[in-house]
């Protein structure tokens, strides 16, 4: 399995994101700046809604930035077990452990990136090919790590 192939995947994505919430914040803002006027109190409702608007984009945006610096700093190396940067396959599918940005398809593989804070990850970090792990009273036994 190529790794390098998962991870450009997961940047592009990430990269993706960032550049979609950057134009949504501005729009936003170009959209509040539009609504200033002094006809009273409806219009300064409605500019502190667009300004919470922002601020949930803002937040969006602060945390894809994060899984973005994530990923810069996982390699494409062979993990001996479940870890940040380490595929892993299950009796019940494929997972990479790094951002979490969904299921993304190389090479005809489903693959479902996962972050290591998610409770199936937290269930399986640190295990080794062939050990077995119970979450949600679903029992899944490691079959590989790459």
């Amino acid at each position: 399995m190529n790794k390098d192939k998962i991870i450009d995947t997961i940047r592009t994505k990430i990269a993706d994101k960032i550049q979609t919430f950057e134009k949504l914040i501005a729009e936003t803002r170009a959209s509040n700046n539009e609504t200033k006027s002094s006809m009273g109190d409806k219009y300064e409702t409605s500019r502190e809604m667009v300004q919470q608007e922002i601020n949930n984009l803002q937040r969006q945006l602060n945390e894809t930035v994060n899984q973005q610096a994530l990923i810069q700093k996982i390699t494409s190396e062979s993990s001996p077990k479940v870890q940040n940067g380490a595929l892993v396959k299950t009796d019940r599918g494929l997972f990479y452990v790094a951002a979490s940005v969904g299921e993304i398809s190389i090479d005809q593989q489903k693959i479902m990136t996962v972050s290591a804070e998610s409770p199936l990850i937290k269930a399986m970090f640190g295990k080794k090919k062939g050990d077995v792990f119970t979450i949600n009273t679903v029992t899944q036994t490691i079959e590989n790590i790459w």
